[in-house]
C-alpha cells in the first residue's frame, strides 16, 4: 500500500526581496602588525540592527592593503570600493582605535546620505596633544570647540573617515592611472605631495605633506562636492564634518601608549580627563 502524498503543500517564494547591497567597505592600510587594542576595538564593534556582517554576509566587508605607502593603500581601497559598487568607504587606520559604538554613530549618516564626508576625532601622537582638525592652512590645529559638538572644517585626517563613493567615483573617473610598487594599476585619487621647483627669482622651492590635507584641498579646488550632488555643503567655507562624539584613541604601535595622555579637554563646557 503506497503512502498518501499530501499534494496541498505549496511553497510561495517572495520574489520582491532585493539582493544585499554592498553598503560599506572598511579599509585599513597596514604593515601587517596591529595592536590587540586595535583588534579588540575593531572586532568588538556593536553592529546596528539589520546590518550585514563581513564574516556572515556580503555587504559589509574589510580590506587590508598590506605593506603599501599610505596614499597607494588608499588608492587601492578607492579602486575596490568603486569597482565593487560600494556605497560608502570607511578609512580606518591601524593605529586609530574607534569607540565601540562607531558603526552605530555612522549609521544615521549612511542612511540619510546628507553629509558625504564625516570624520571621527583623534589627536596627534604628542604631548601636549593637538586635535587633527583644521580650518585654514599654515595656522595649526583648530581648538575652538567642545567635546560632543559637530565641527565643520576644511581639513580632516583619514584615520577614521567615512566617504560617500559617489564622490570617490567622480574623483576616480577624473584621475590619472598609475602603477603602485606591486604593479597594480589604480587611479591617483590620493597623493602624497612631494614637489620641487624654481621660482621666477631662481630660488629652489619645495613642498611636502600628507595625503589627507592634499586630498581635502583637491576636493575643494575641483568642486567635487558640488558636482557629485552636495552643492550646498560644497559651497560652505568648511565643507567637512568632524563628529567629536566619535572620539578615537591614537595608539603607538610599539609602546601601546594611547594619545592624548593624561590631558584635560572641555566637554559640554566642563573640563574632563580623557
Amino acid at each position: 500500500m503506497k503512502p498518501k502524498v499530501n499534494e496541498s503543500i505549496t511553497i510561495i517564494k517572495n520574489n520582491s526581496l532585493k539582493p544585499i547591497k554592498n553598503k560599506l567597505l572598511v579599509g585599513t592600510a597596514t604593515l601587517g602588525i596591529v595592536r590587540v587594542e586595535w583588534a579588540a576595538a575593531r572586532y568588538g564593534q556593536v553592529i546596528p540592527c539589520n546590518w550585514s556582517a563581513a564574516s556572515v554576509h556580503a555587504g559589509f566587508s574589510h580590506m587590508y592593503p598590506l605593506g603599501y605607502l599610505v596614499a597607494d593603500a588608499q588608492n587601492i581601497l578607492v579602486d575596490a570600493a568603486v569597482k565593487q559598487g560600494y556605497e560608502w568607504l570607511l578609512l580606518l587606520e591601524d593605529d586609530t582605535i574607534p569607540p565601540f559604538d562607531l558603526f552605530l554613530q555612522l549609521n544615521p549618516y549612511m542612511k540619510s546620505g546628507d553629509i558625504p564626508i564625516v570624520s571621527g576625532l583623534y589627536f596627534l601622537k604628542a604631548n601636549p596633544p593637538e586635535p587633527l582638525m583644521y580650518r585654514g592652512r599654515g595656522n595649526g590645529a583648530f581648538f575652538d570647540w567642545k567635546m560632543g559638538e559637530k565641527v565643520w572644517v576644511d581639513g580632516v585626517p583619514t584615520g577614521c573617515l567615512l566617504i560617500n563613493c559617489k564622490l570617490l567615483k567622480l574623483m576616480s573617473d577624473e584621475s590619472k592611472d598609475y602603477q603602485t610598487a606591486s604593479g597594480q594599476v589604480v587611479k591617483k585619487v590620493f597623493e602624497t605631495p612631494a614637489k620641487a621647483w624654481t621660482d621666477p627669482g631662481g630660488v629652489m622651492m619645495s613642498a611636502a605633506g600628507t595625503s589627507d590635507l592634499y586630498w581635502c584641498d583637491r576636493v575643494m579646488k575641483e568642486k567635487v562636492l558640488q558636482r557629485a550632488g552636495w552643492k550646498k555643503i560644497g559651497n560652505q567655507k568648511y565643507p567637512f564634518l568632524i563628529d567629536t562624539n566619535m572620539f578615537c584613541k591614537h595608539i603607538d604601535l610599539n609602546t601601546g601608549i594611547t594619545y592624548p595622555v593624561g590631558w584635560e579637554w572641555k566637554k559640554n563646557g566642563k573640563k574632563e580627563r580623557l
